[in-house]
């Protein structure tokens, strides 16, 4: 083990897939010390070229085989999720660590198949939700151990983006897409990380022609509370999140999932406002993260734990099978998440 950690004491990337997630990991290391994008590799190869001269010429692999034979420690596998799966399997095989974009695994049985591999071959996997990482989610935390407003009790959280253009990926059932699987992690995360444990979900939504859900709305119940989430595509909402609890509530502004300010108002009346800037996109802090853990020998996030994968994988099916959404090669099995059924299920298909 020594002799791996003195290996990774200087960590090297390699990125799968040139796209939007790629660019913004690529744009965050840049802030990272004792890390360096050293490959890609891309279906495109004219966009993967592209990405590496913007950013500091990083070997570009033609093949996944090829940058998965090559010397770097980690990977970051930033393509759509329809093969996220797949692809950090095969890296893991290779010997390499993965940092995968969220949502790791288009269903919960993909990501029990991508977690056994971590263990079976002894290799960091985390998946990439960078709320938590944030200085003000931190902040947050630290300020509400010593100025509680209690065991939250309820969770609201959504975000609808009407502004995605008619080709993102979000639009494609091949590739994964609805705002569920796109936007719906977010959310996910947000119950599970302050609520626990999932105990079933109640889903509503619209589903379009192209056989993704364009509206969701979503309430889970958890070992704590309740949540109340959304997701959209076709219309437009605020990206606020709140947290109550007995003695106050919490309000993240807008955009929690980049979150910079939140307000906390408390059963006596009295009013914290905290106000945390970040650096370097995002992304910078969850790949700190993983570079730690990595550096320490760990293999597992004690923040994105594999249970809090499972569970947000867990959530996001529950709630859009319930709306008649499964995408290519899924198998057609009746609830295969276990869950209590939920009490209201309605799907109204746009075709």
């Amino acid at each position: 083990m020594q002799a791996d950690d003195e290996r990774v004491r200087h960590i090297r990337w390699g990125v799968i897939g040139p796209g939007r997630a790629g660019s913004r990991f690529a744009e965050g290391l840049q802030a990272v010390e004792g890390a360096t994008l050293d490959a890609i590799w891309g279906r495109n190869g004219g966009k993967a070229i592209a990405y590496a001269l913007r950013f500091g010429g990083p070997l570009v692999y033609e093949s996944l085989e090829q940058l998965l034979a090559g010397n770097v420690d980690a990977v970051y596998v930033g393509t759509h999720p329809d093969t996220h799966a797949a692809i950090c399997l095969r890296a893991m095989e290779a010997g390499k660590h993965v940092l995968c974009e969220k949502p790791a695994a288009l269903n919960e049985r993909q990501l029990v198949e991508v977690l056994a591999s971590a263990r079976r071959h002894d290799r960091l996997f985390m998946e990439a939700m960078k709320p938590p990482f944030f200085p003000l989610y931190r902040r947050l935390r630290e300020h509400l151990k010593t100025d509680p407003i209690g065991q939250v009790g309820y969770v609201r959280g959504g975000h609808a983006d009407a502004t995605l253009a008619s080709s993102h990926p979000l639009h494609f059932a091949e590739l994964g897409g609805g705002g569920i699987m796109g936007i719906g992690p977010y959310e996910a995360f947000l119950a599970l990380d302050w609520l626990g444990e999932l105990k079933r979900v109640q889903t509503m939504g619209q589903v379009g022609a192209a056989g993704v859900d364009t509206l969701a709305l979503f309430q889970s119940e958890h070992e704590h509370g309740m949540a109340q989430l959304h997701t959209g595509l076709e219309l437009l909402s605020r990206g606020d999140a709140l947290m109550a609890g007995p003695l106050g509530y919490v309000t993240i502004h807008e955009n929690w999932w980049n979150p910079v300010r939140a307000t906390i108002r408390y059963k006596d009346g009295h009013v914290v406002e905290l106000d945390e800037p970040f650096v370097g996109g995002g992304f910078n802090y969850e790949t700190e993260h993983f570079c730690t853990l990595l550096r320490a020998g760990r293999r597992e996030s004690p923040e994105i734990t594999h249970a809090l994968s499972l569970g947000m994988a867990r959530l996001l099916e529950a709630a859009r099978t319930a709306l008649g959404v499964r995408f290519p090669g899924e198998a057609d099995e009746e609830n295969p998440q276990g869950l209590k059924p939920a009490s209201i299920s309605i799907a109204l298909r746009h075709d």
